[in-house]
């Protein structure tokens, strides 16, 4: 073993291999583990009850969707003043939570953090998933969403054009940009794999699939080179999209001339939130894959209380923005921002704000103890928690700038119906499913990656 190996402790200080690997693994027990997930290990009740579950949900959102194409928009809660409910909080949240996948693996490439290497293959996954839900609720809140493509310039008789100047274009473009990249870098990173996918298979229809997806690899050393320039490239270009996607999914608030959402505060109010409810996500993934799956080799105690400790950083990032949106609204000395943070403190959605910062930034606090951090079960709830106050989070900054406009009389509240909260829960239930579904064709760690991580650290390739 290296001398490298034999000085590093893992963050309880017990001496390993390495910390991001428990126990002696060599290249072949690594690739025998991660890829007799997919080509030998039998479906247990467990995974069956949650795939027939998620199915069912997946059906209740696409009856939710055709229904909605049928009926239109009046059957959710909509109303002339709140005219953006739960489709729009949802395509927030969900944009949020594909930017932290993209921060996993593309900041955390480009700064060579080791660690990486056993999660960032399900970022990546959730991070896809995550922006197929988001782009879904935008098009199907357009009331007419079969004109979707109108969004796009192209030659057409009616000379129609964009809007350059509207923001909502902009989110067009962004969005399908980060889809592209995102499935390029997550498909790029599983070519070693699927090769070796190829090569354990067993069964003809096997190879011949992973045969396909794997584009002729062989490991040979221009493959390797190629590989690793476009990886690193591909990176470069993720990474200022993790801040410019969702910051214009913040300017289409802050140009709106509304008290709560004309502010320029809220790009990086919005960034913060994404990483922060991304990293939630990703690490109840992350807790919940480890067990499914037998991972704790591989996904160990540091991970843990590595993306926890990210968490609680978001989490202050979050903290400062709540305390500077109350500060700059009374500063400003404007009687419509005043009131609109009155009325969230005390008006009829405070319930809404309380909920955001008790679950946000007084929950989170837990991760502070060791104890906390060393606790799958633990973070698994406060990680759950910390994902219900982001949702209703975005939902009560829509809601508490809506219902009450300039004009008395224009006052609403919005109630949602069933169908909102079908949506809402479809949606999850769907990007469940697809998750299900991807963990069981691809292997959820990077073989490739980790073998290269062992034999750097152990000094045995084989």
């Amino acid at each position: 073993m290296s001398s490298e190996a034999a000085q590093v402790l893992d963050e309880y200080g017990r001496p390993g291999a390495a910390p991001e690997i428990q126990g002696r693994h060599t290249y072949g027990t690594i690739t025998d583990k991660i890829a007799g997930l997919v080509l030998e290990r039998r479906c247990g009740p467990g995974f069956w009850i949650t795939l027939g579950v998620t199915s069912a949900l997946a059906v209740i959102f696409a009856v939710s969707l055709i229904y909605l194409l049928v009926a239109g928009t009046g059957i959710w809660g909509l109303n002339n003043t709140e005219d953006w409910g739960f489709m729009i909080a949802s395509y927030v949240w969900w944009i949020a939570i594909g930017n932290s996948g993209t921060f996993i693996s593309a900041f955390l490439v480009l700064l060579r953090q080791r660690w990486r290497t056993s999660i960032n293959r399900f970022a990546e996954a959730m991070t896809i998933f995550a922006v197929a839900m988001a782009g879904l609720m935008p098009i199907m809140h357009l009331g007419r969403p079969w004109f979707f493509y109108w969004l796009a310039p192209y030659p057409d008789k009616m000379s129609l054009w964009p809007q350059w100047r509207s923001p909502l274009e902009w989110d067009f473009f962004a969005n399908t940009t980060y889809l592209i990249l995102s499935i390029l870098f997550w498909y790029l990173g599983l070519l070693p794999d699927l090769a070796t996918m190829r090569d354990q298979a067993h069964k003809r229809w096997q190879q011949l699939a992973y045969g396909l997806l794997a584009l002729g690899w062989r490991g040979d050393a221009r493959h390797w080179h190629h590989y690793e320039s476009a990886y690193r490239l591909l990176a470069g270009l993720g990474a200022p999209l993790v801040i410019s996607v969702h910051s214009v999914v913040a300017i289409d608030f802050a140009f709106a001339d509304l008290p709560g959402w004309h502010s320029t505060i809220l790009p990086p109010y919005f960034i913060g939130g994404a990483l922060y409810s991304g990293i939630a996500l990703a690490l109840t993934i992350t807790i919940s894959l480890r067990a499914l799956f037998g991972l704790q080799d591989f996904i160990t105690p540091r991970h843990l209380a590595n993306l926890a400790k990210l968490m609680l950083a978001c989490s202050f990032v979050l903290t400062y923005t709540y305390a500077a949106e109350i500060f700059t609204a009374f500063y400003s000395a404007d009687h419509f921002e005043i009131y609109t943070a009155i009325d969230r403190l005390g008006g009829r959605y405070a319930f809404t704000y309380w909920i955001a910062i008790f679950c946000n930034v007084v929950v989170p606090q837990s991760i502070w103890f060791r104890r906390v951090r060393a606790s799958p079960l633990a973070l698994l709830v406060v990680t759950v928690i910390i994902n219900v106050g982001m949702w209703d989070e975005r939902f009560m900054i829509i809601v508490t700038s809506l219902h009450r406009t300039f004009l008395p009389s224009s006052w609403h509240t919005f109630v949602p119906t069933f169908w909102d909260w079908s949506t809402l829960v479809g949606s999850l239930g769907t990007f469940v499913l697809l998750f299900l579904l991807f963990a069981r064709c691809f292997p959820v760690i990077s073989m490739a990656e980790l073998r290269r991580l062992n034999a750097r650290v152990t000094g045995v390739d084989r």
